[in-house]
């Protein structure tokens, strides 16, 4: 019984992306390369940079976060502009990862994530920071 409702579930998932041209598992994949890219293309840490977008891409962050646009939650470009890169915001925001936030960023709250060990989650938030234009900042 459990399996029918899982093949049925993972049926209507692929589903939502019917007629749309893309499913959500072809949207999942463009994000996922999109943050492997991204940290390609970002400082000389990129060893460290690109460790924190895959640790992104395999975990549910992409259900309500996107790199450029808000979705449900802020975009990742909006987080790096309102927190610098620093240790005390990558802990801090490492924290709201893993125990869940509510209220940063409107109603909508972030779902905990307590798998994740505290250095998974600073190289997640390392890699939301490193997303910073710095390029705007200096204008």
């Amino acid at each position: 019984m459990k399996f029918i409702l899982i093949i049925a579930a993972a049926i209507m998932f692929a589903s939502c992306g019917a007629g749309t041209g893309e499913t959500e598992a072809s949207d999942s994949a463009n994000a996922t390369q999109d943050l492997i890219n991204t940290g390609s293309a970002i400082g000389s840490d990129t060893g460290n940079i690109n460790a924190g977008g895959k640790l992104i891409a395999a975990n549910d962050c992409l259900t309500c976060h996107q790199i450029d646009k808000k979705s449900i939650g802020p975009s990742y470009r909006q987080i790096a502009e309102k927190y610098d890169l620093n240790q005390g915001n990558i802990e801090n925001l490492a924290t709201a990862v893993i125990k869940g936030s509510r209220g940063l960023w409107g109603n909508a709250a972030m779902t905990p994530h307590p798998r994740l060990t505290n250095d998974e989650a600073e190289a997640m938030c390392r890699y939301i920071l490193s997303l910073r234009n710095y390029a705007d900042t200096l204008k």
